[in-house]
């Protein structure tokens, strides 16, 4: 799951290495580990809440009646699915609202990709438009602009159900009829439990965060964050950085792995930027440190399917019906009637063992190229 570019170039020289090093060790009594990030600002945290302090409702609390599908069936509606991007995570999203919205006889007019560029999404909306759908499904590439891009399709009286967070300044019910995403407590949760396992409570960690105002993905990183330190205590956390643009955390991981050269574990927000982690890990010839993410990848579970890999866990949405309730949502939407403001689904840990409950979990069978990583 996404999302969800602040390049980070770091050469340390030798002569300051062991500077840098004692600067940072806890004989120095000071750590330059940063405490005013993105995932650093919510305080204590006790389970899931919406970006304005909504109160979750779980996924399969979105129904229909059978009068109510029996009104869509005759209906003769369409829907547009239009992403941010095209991955793993949003093909699974798109399977389960296909399939929904098939049973419900809702037709898909229009699909786009808009590759993480909100002018090019903003044209796929106007496009979509043109095609006349009854109902809009997908996320905004940027929450901060997404309203202008939307807006014309509120003007048309087109309803919008939304992926993870809708757009900054639009209000529920009026702009938009629903927001699905994941319990975030829960994934945070899960993947610090699964890595200070994987530790036997001990080591240290770097953690590698979306560097961007996106509460979904900050608040999980916020809950891995706590979890870690309220249950792991003896494992310290070395290093917070950032990253705008996930093809960049190789960078980050090199210039860690110099620094850190026996640090214990990485944590990144998904596993986009732990592809990265995992190729300098390789590049460097080390074969110790671990790794936990989140959202399924068949890069990263190749290397949690491998006797000889890096990564030890892999926290995954359930995300083939997140995407049926979302297609739920919008049949409730096209009727009149409200969806769940901030609508959550339930994860899984998926480890070695359990590989094929992950992927069950996104309706798909594990890749063979998985497969033959473990054997």
């Amino acid at each position: 799951m996404l999302f969800r570019t602040r390049a980070l170039a770091a050469t340390v020289v030798a002569s300051t290495l062991a500077m840098t090093l004692v600067a940072c060790s806890s004989d120095a009594g000071e750590s330059t580990v940063p405490t005013d990030t993105v995932i650093d600002r919510f305080g204590e945290i006790t389970g899931t809440v919406g970006p304005n302090g909504e109160q979750p409702t779980p996924s399969m609390e979105v129904t229909l009646t059978a009068a109510q599908e029996e009104q869509l069936h005759d209906g003769g509606y369409g829907a547009a699915i239009l992403w941010h991007e095209l991955s793993a995570w949003t093909i699974a999203i798109q399977s389960g609202i296909e399939d929904q919205l098939e049973e419900l006889g809702i037709t898909v007019v229009a699909t786009a990709d808009a590759k993480f560029d909100p002018a090019t999404q903003a044209n796929q909306i106007e496009s979509a438009l043109a095609l006349s759908p009854d109902v809009i499904l997908g996320q905004a590439v940027d929450p901060s602009t997404g309203a202008t891009a939307y807006q014309p399709a509120v003007d048309a009286g087109v309803k919008l159900i939304y992926a993870d967070q809708a757009p900054d300044g639009f209000t529920y019910d009026d702009q938009y009829q629903a927001v699905l995403t994941d319990d975030l407590f829960q994934i945070g949760q899960r993947a610090a439990r699964q890595l200070g396992e994987s530790m036997d409570g001990e080591g240290t960690v770097a953690i590698l965060y979306y560097d961007a105002d996106f509460h979904v993905t900050n608040f999980r990183d916020a809950s891995f964050l706590q979890t870690l330190a309220a249950e792991f205590p003896a494992i310290e956390v070395v290093a917070k950085k950032g990253f705008s643009d996930p093809n960049k955390a190789e960078e980050i991981a090199n210039a860690l792995l110099v620094k850190f050269p026996d640090l214990g574990a990485v944590y990144t927000s998904w596993a986009v930027p732990a592809q990265g982690v995992l190729a300098a890990l390789n590049a460097a010839g080390n074969t110790t440190t671990r790794i936990v993410t989140i959202d399924l990848d068949d890069t990263i579970a190749a290397d949690l399917a491998s006797p000889d890999g890096h990564t030890v866990g892999i926290v995954a949405d359930k995300a083939y019906e997140y995407g049926r309730a979302m297609a739920r949502a919008a049949g409730l939407a096209i009727l009149g009637e409200s969806g769940p403001e901030f609508g959550v689904t339930d994860s899984v840990t998926v480890t070695s063992d359990t590989l094929a409950e992950g992927y069950a979990a996104w309706n798909e069978e594990v890749p063979e190229s998985v497969l033959a990583a473990g054997s």
